[in-house]
């Protein structure tokens, strides 16, 4: 069974660990590697966080420990502090892509749309919104429900991209605020025009074909089992675990 289970590496914690709380108050914590391990190995196999194996340490302690510093905000903030050091500000790509929202998601206080989900052709989705940088390496995540149209999504990521030559994204951003919006950082907007456009709109087609990074990165934040479906009620909790997904899919 020991071979199934995931557990951080010496490189690994010598990154994160320099990023945790220290001197909380209250009783000291237990082993914070073995329990982030477990966090980590719930995300990677989707399964309840009642069913998580012994060799963390009991189960409760795992999954408050991953609910606090959600609410805290601390996984989020370990993604940024990870990014803030490493990221290549040279050509970024944006993209997003739908999450289905499993039934044990609804419910949760402030309505769906207050917790990113909507109704779109799939169902009750949430979509993610992702600023990449030239590695494919995710650098700003943000969460709407899934009926929320591209252009909005990238509203909340183009603040983000001050730094980068250009930015990279498919028809579903072509809009005139979001070229704007760009060329107002200095970045170049490499968005192909929609097909109803009656003035062609030129771009760096050569470069456009590096829009695959960001595509896969999708791919590899979905092997995730708990961000590949939608579990978590609140939708702080997805984004903790997407971030932290993310983090150590790219980051560690």
């Amino acid at each position: 069974m020991s071979r199934s289970l995931f557990w951080l590496s010496d490189e690994a914690w010598a990154v994160i660990e320099p990023h945790l709380p220290k001197n909380q108050p209250g009783a000291r914590r237990v082993d914070d590697r073995r329990v982030i391990s477990g966090i980590i190995h719930m995300l990677k196999c989707g399964g309840r966080w009642a069913d998580c194996p012994s060799e963390y340490g009991p189960a409760t302690t795992v999954y408050n420990r991953w609910n606090r510093w959600s609410r805290r905000g601390i996984w989020t903030r370990i993604l940024a502090a990870l990014t803030e050091e490493g990221w290549i500000a040279e050509t970024g790509q944006i993209d997003s892509s739908y999450i289905k929202a499993h039934r044990s998601a609804g419910g949760a206080k402030g309505g769906p749309r207050a917790n990113a989900i909507g109704i779109s052709r799939g169902g009750r989705t949430t979509k993610i919104h992702a600023l990449v940088d030239v590695l494919g390496r995710p650098l700003r995540l943000v969460l709407t429900p899934g009926n929320t149209s591209d252009v909005k999504g990238a509203d909340l990521l183009i603040g983000e991209t001050i730094g980068m030559k250009r930015v990279i994204a498919d028809r579903g951003y072509d809009a005139n605020r979001i070229r704007a919006a760009l060329r107002e950082q200095g970045t170049i907007p490499v968005i192909p025009g929609r097909r109803n456009r009656k003035r062609p709109i030129q771009y760096d087609e050569r470069r456009y074909k590096d829009r695959w990074r960001v595509e896969a990165m999708f791919c590899r934040l979905k092997d995730f089992r708990r961000i590949a479906t939608r579990y978590d009620k609140l939708a702080r909790n997805f984004l903790s675990a997407v971030s932290l997904a993310a983090a150590v899919a790219f980051w560690l």
